[in-house]
């Protein structure tokens, strides 16, 4: 009926009455109730996640509907924690319930798509070229047609292609770069695999298959924290969130707790009704602040002086006025603290620390014949005499049954009782040096002057050594006093008199000229916090965020803060320790995944290289440095001896052996062995002859080299320029060829020490890479810089498998629906790669020999290379031989079979039952696993390579890999891990395992509910029903050693660089001066002041990393686009007001947003969330005159030689373990309010004009 007549019959519809009148019925028509029953009605809910860095991990429905995914709402079946303690759920947040706008957004990608003057170049050459190899050869070697692509990079022009020519276009150019330059050439970045393993399984095993390379990110995102290595020979095993409710004390330090560990801040505000109180630590008024008892606000970047004075105190009163028994004891068996350090003579009678102690250095090694020079030395109380502790790192390669932390002497097996001090009176002392670098002009940041070597008297012995001669010894411990200034009545100068000494180094009147933090509240929370692990046997915790691990002396601000948890026993107790959440680092099946992602089943090792490395190098940034060593070197180094330049640093840890390098040498790795064939020499000889004459050398010596560029990028699961890329704008220009915004004199200009180990040209290269290929559902800034953009499958779109570092559950991505459009999973888009590649290769690669380089490796037998460190190691000096594994890379020629990659790629190979499967140090058979494979995926029936192997097809064929192989989801594999791991301590621990010894968790299991992991050896904590998962768990109450020299954690570094640097024991050092603001300050003058301020991009609260940042909801809660945070104070000089549009620049580039003025900012320092998208709301730069960039176009990456250490235990490199990090908040940039905003979408700009609507490309291709 029409509407008109249901109105006129409106009277009409009444019908009847019921309930004495107060009801009727009536005639009319209830279909307009459809709309709203039919909203909420949906064909089925599919178990889902967010593959985002965020580490919520949080388990989803997703709702399908007429085939379309609807919507998404919180899962709420997780199991259940224990009786004690709250449970896991609700997890999600409002970033995450916004997924599913993406999925139909005009932000998705749909059809592959390449840059439009590539595609005609590549069509126009395919006419002309049969074959697609010389096709690719025709546009790259033609320097004109190469330019005229890359110069497009970021300016837009997509067109649409299909899946056909693009795998062709990149198995082209794969085929050819390997060919001509050789496969280390062709470069893979992924990050973070925990959040969806097999995509990344997928880019990472067709890169290593070829022989291409992975590059590491924890490290490149300055997430990774060395510090960690440094004191625990383990990089970031942390607590699981359930355990914050188990601390008595908790310090949220530098970590935004509700805002950036959203699903599970309800620990936090719930422990509080227990009685445990809280502290945060952050220099603006951040989310967190508001829920904590006490808020410090340090200035930023001056943590480290907090954390000393803390520690002072701690010492004080809880080490030496009233010694808690507890704390002594646990540092006795857990630390260092007993382990005796060689004294040296120093200027004017001093003396200063060098390295441990070691039997080698005493009489018949101390009865030890293996590895004498890797195992450290104390005093034991109950005989009084030398013992070599078992657990030293020398224990652990070469014998077994003695690599345990079990008090025993390593000689007789006898228990001892370890001798934390020598202190015997002023006249057993002398005076010891230490470095001072807080005296350190810096002209944003206030010191505290003192001479920059300060004296302390220090407890001591006299023994005899081998050779006869007498060596001066004192304790770690005694050491560790005098360090933080602790009066013990030895006389001397430069120890503290009172808290209340404001010119001694440490104390809490110190540390508040320096932070800002009054002295009283430093000995509050120092006092409160050490009574309360003193009380419950280490139940308080630090929770700590990358905030502090982002500046440049990142180490001091970190080991500061873990010296107080040592010091109160917190390591490995449940509800205590180092809570360091930064990105969702637990790949808890680790030792499962690797085997698929790195290729280990078919061959070993694969390709892996340090993401900072590689970036500061081929993004030309060294080129612009200007930060001199000098200026970090320690002030007892011999500055003679030390380069000035970074880079000088870098070359030399890679031919040492101690990083990797990518590409390798200046010269194809695949015509490497029939040189040394024709040479008539074995590959190692040759290869060793040839780099001792020079004829062949790494390629960072000669990085301007042709020949020495990367030349094909994968970019997948990441928004590489768009959010990570520090030194954005140099990316743009030297390795894209791109317009950019540098402002930067390089040092040929501006003058300063160049790098003496490379071939300096004065024009840097620019365009270095002839294609990158992009992975992604959305059209991100990465993308618009890419050659070539492939669709993706989302979220919701793609099966794939899920962990974190907050639960202990594994769940997974689920494919509600197939992709849209033309999308694929990653799985799927390499597998045609793979197989295009495959077919592209006939005729140009076969069956080939590529030589690959491994540096000294963390977890291996090579840790142990180099027993003294680098000195008198270095080949090309002159110092030694050069010797593969030993001061060199180790060599390995791996055969590849380039036609039969995607016969590989789509099976599990033979190594696994041949070698079998481990990971950080130890290994086990997995015949059985790969039996279980190939019954539950099938094997391949088609002749060939891989006959008879299991399938891996699909990516649930993947996800059952990794389940079956990981003793974290195979009971039977976690015993045996658990076995392995015994032989070498010579302690039963297979009982952690055995009552799960029958569980296999599969992929449909974790479909239908989240699983909890089974406790494996990879991890230092236990997943049972008695304890929450707790990082070091395994080490305090196993006796497992820490993979440190010591075999305990360590407060001490005793590496040559480490001391030379001046880091040997913690310190406050300021933050550097980075010089970019200098010369732009009032030099290009708009009109309006000018203020400088320090840069800093904390995460956001209305995305994660660089995703939501351009969702429609995200952006309608937030500003609608970029903005910066700076305060009223700051805001007020330079005459901006709220909602203003600025400018923020430097030397590095520029960025233009709004600002958002506000009290809670610390003045001298301006904020801008990571990571806000380039491509929404982003107008035009009034200094570099194109578009403003982001948070990283006003950053450089900046080098620090200690992280660059190998060969040295714990310092030993590893993918994603240790290596050098980007770091960018020492950075100052130049504020002012824009004059103009100008859109750049005028004509003259390659814009349209106005309003006028985008049109569609001339088809002329």
């Amino acid at each position: 009926m029409s509407h008109l007549l249901d109105r006129l019959q409106f009277f009409k519809k009444k019908q009847g009455e019921f309930a004495d009148g107060h009801g009727e019925t009536s005639n009319e028509s209830r279909a307009w109730e459809g709309a709203y029953r039919q909203r909420w009605q949906h064909d089925k809910i599919v178990r889902s996640t967010h593959g985002v860095n965020c580490t919520g991990s949080c388990s989803w429905k997703i709702y399908v509907k007429n085939g379309l995914i609807t919507w998404e709402t919180q899962q709420t079946d997780y199991p259940r924690t224990r009786p004690d303690l709250p449970n896991h759920e609700p997890r999600g947040c409002p970033r995450g319930a916004s997924y599913s706008w993406y999925i139909y957004s005009a932000n998705r990608l749909k059809y592959p798509k390449v840059r439009k003057p590539l595609l005609k170049l590549w069509r126009e050459a395919r006419a002309q070229h049969g074959d697609p190899v010389n096709a690719w050869a025709s546009i790259v070697e033609d320097a004109a047609k190469a330019k005229s692509y890359k110069s497009q990079r970021g300016l837009g022009g997509f067109v649409r292609s299909s899946w056909d020519e693009v795998t062709e276009i990149i198995a082209a150019a794969n085929v050819y770069t390997a060919k001509t330059y050789g496969p280390d050439r062709v470069i893979g970045f992924s990050p973070i695999p925990a959040m969806s393993m097999v995509s990344y399984a997928a880019g990472a095993r067709y890169l290593s298959l070829i022989g291409g390379v992975c590059l590491s990110f924890y490290d490149w995102y300055c997430d990774l924290p060395p510090a960690s290595p440094q004191i625990w020979g383990e990089q970031t095993d942390v607590p699981e969130s359930a355990d914050w409710y188990n601390s008595s004390y908790i310090i949220a330090w530098g970590s935004n707790v509700p805002q950036t560990r959203t699903p599970d801040a309800h620990f936090f505000t719930e422990v509080r009704y227990k009685g445990t109180k809280t502290v945060s630590i952050t220099p603006d008024y951040s989310e967190v602040a508001k829920l904590t008892d006490l808020w410090l606000n340090p200035k930023q970047g001056t943590d480290a002086a907090l954390g000393m004075a803390f520690g002072h105190v701690i010492l004080k009163e809880f080490h030496l006025d009233r010694p808690s028994a507890y704390f002594v004891d646990y540092c006795r068996q857990y630390t260092d603290m007993p382990m005796l350090v060689l004294l040296e003579e120093h200027a004017g009678g001093a003396f200063k620390p060098t390295r441990y102690l070691r039997a080698a250095d005493l009489a018949d090694n101390l009865g030890q014949d293996n590895n004498p020079e890797w195992k450290t030395i104390a005093y034991d109380e109950r005989s009084g005499g030398l013992v070599s502790p078992t657990g030293a790192i020398g224990y652990r390669w070469g014998e077994s049954g003695k690599w345990n932390i079990a008090e025993l002497d390593g000689r007789s097996g006898d228990q001892t009782r370890l001798q934390l001090s020598l202190l015997d009176g002023p006249e057993h002392a002398c005076e010891v040096a230490f470095p001072y670098f807080a005296g350190q002009e810096h002209p944003h940041f206030k010191g505290v002057a003192n001479d920059e070597v300060l004296l302390r008297r220090v407890p001591f012995r006299e023994i005899v050594a081998a050779d006869g001669k007498r060596l001066r010894v004192a304790t770690v411990y005694d050491l560790q006093m005098a360090n933080y200034s602790i009066d013990r009545g030895l006389g001397g100068d430069n120890v503290a008199t009172s808290y209340e000494d404001a010119d001694t180094p440490y104390t809490p009147a110190w540390q508040e000229r320096i932070t800002g933090v009054p002295a009283a509240r430093a000995t509050q929370v120092a006092r409160e916090f050490a009574d309360s692990a003193d009380k419950t046997r280490g139940k308080a915790m630090v929770i700590i965020g990358a905030a502090m691990n982002h500046w440049y002396h990142m180490d001091m601000n970190y080991r500061a803060v873990i010296n107080m948890l040592m010091m109160c026993g917190c390591i490995g107790q449940s509800g205590g320790g180092w809570a360091h959440y930064v990105g969702q680092e637990k790949l808890r099946p680790q030792t499962g995944w690797a085997p698929l992602a790195f290729g280990l089943d078919w061959s070993r090792p694969p390709r892996q290289m340090n993401g900072t490395s590689f970036f500061y190098l081929h993004s030309s940034q060294w080129r612009h440095e200007k930060l001199s060593m000098h200026e970090v070197l320690s002030p007892l180094a011999d500055a003679s001896r030390f380069a000035e330049h970074a880079l000088d640093y870098n070359i030399q840890a890679e031919r040492l052996g101690w990083l990797p390098s990518a590409p390798q040498l200046n010269r194809n790795p695949l015509r490497i062995a029939a040189e040394a064939e024709a040479a008539g020499l074995p590959v190692a000889d040759y290869v060793v002859r040839e780099l001792k004459s020079g004829g062949l050398r790494f390629a960072s010596e000669s990085p301007d080299d042709p020949q020495n560029f990367p030349r094909n990028m994968f970019i997948w699961r990441s928004n590489l320029l768009g959010s990570s890329g520090k030194g954005h704008e140099y990316m743009l220009k030297y390795l894209l060829g791109a317009k950019n915004g540098v402002m930067n004199d390089d040092l040929g200009k501006a003058g300063g020490p160049r790098p003496t180990e490379v071939d300096w040209v004065n024009d840097g290269a620019e365009g270095k890479l002839d294609l990158v290929t992009t992975l992604d559902f959305r059209m991100s800034s990465t993308c618009m810089y890419s050659d070539i953009v492939l669709p993706t499958a989302t979220w919701y779109e793609k099966d794939d498998l899920n962990t974190s570092d907050m639960h202990p559950f594994i769940h997974p991505l689920s494919a509600a629906t197939d992709p849209a459009w033309e999308a694929k999973s990653d799985w799927e888009i390499y597998k045609a790669i793979a197989k295009k590649f495959s077919a592209v290769a006939e005729g140009h690669l076969g069956v080939e020999q590529d030589l690959v380089t491994v540096p000294l490796l963390h977890d291996t037998p090579t840790e142990l290379a180099q027993p003294f460190g680098g000195d008198g190691h270095d080949w090309k000096k002159g110092e030694c031989e050069p010797m593969p594994g030993r001061n060199l890379p180790t060599l390995h020629l791996i055969e590849r079979d380039y036609p039969n990659v995607y016969r590989k790629f789509t099976s599990l190979g033979p190594l696994l039952d041949k070698l079998g499967n481990g990971g950080k140090g130890i290994g086990w058979n997995t015949e059985k696993e790969v039996k279980l494979v190939g019954d539950l995926n099938h094997r391949v029936v088609e002749s060939g390579v891989s006959q008879g192997r299991p399938r891996i097809d699909s990516a649930i064929d993947a996800a059952e890999v990794v389940l079956a192989l990981a003793p974290e989801t195979n009971g039977q594999v976690a015993v045996k891990a658990w076995e392995a791991l015994s032989k070498i301590t010579g302690r039963e621990h297979a009982h952690l395992a055995l009552p799960k010894e029958d569980e296999k968790i599969r992929f449909r299991d974790i479909q239908v509910q989240p699983r909890k992991i089974i406790s494996s050896p990879t991890w230092s904590g236990l997943e049972d029903e008695h304890v929450s998962y707790n990082a070091g768990y395994t080490n305090v109450h196993e006796l497992i050693p820490w993979r440190t020299i010591t075999g305990r954690q360590q407060f001490y570094q005793d590496h040559p660089w480490m001391q030379a640097f001046g880091e040997g024991f913690v310190s406050y050092r300021p933050p550097v001066n980075t010089r970019t603001t200098e010369k732009l300050l009032n030099r290009k003058p708009n009109g309006n002041p000018e203020i400088t301020l320090n840069w800093i991009t904390p995460h956001q609260k209305w995305g994660i990393h660089s995703t939501y940042s351009d969702n429609l909801l995200m952006l309608t809660l937030s500003r609608g686009g970029p903005i910066i945070w700076l305060s009223e104070h700051d805001a007020a000089k330079a005459g901006i007001v709220d909602n203003d549009w600025v400018e923020v620049f430097n030397a590095n580039g520029a960025a233009t947003c709004r600002a958002v003025v506000s009290q809670r900012v610390k003045d001298g320092m301006v904020m801008m969330y990571h990571a806000q998208e380039r491509i929404v709301n982003v107008p035009g730069s009034e200094t570099t005159g194109t578009r403003g960039g982001h948070h990283n176009s006003v950053t450089r990456v900046v080098l620090k030689p200690t992280h660059m250490i190998g060969g040295y235990a714990q310092q030993a490199w590893g993918f994603n373990y240790y290596g050098t990090v980007g770091c960018n908040r020492d950075e100052f940039v130049v504020v002012r309010k824009m004059s103009k905003v100008d859109w750049l979408d005028e004509p003259r700009h390659g814009g349209l004009g106005g309003d006028a609507l985008p049109q569609p490309l001339p088809q002329d291709i």
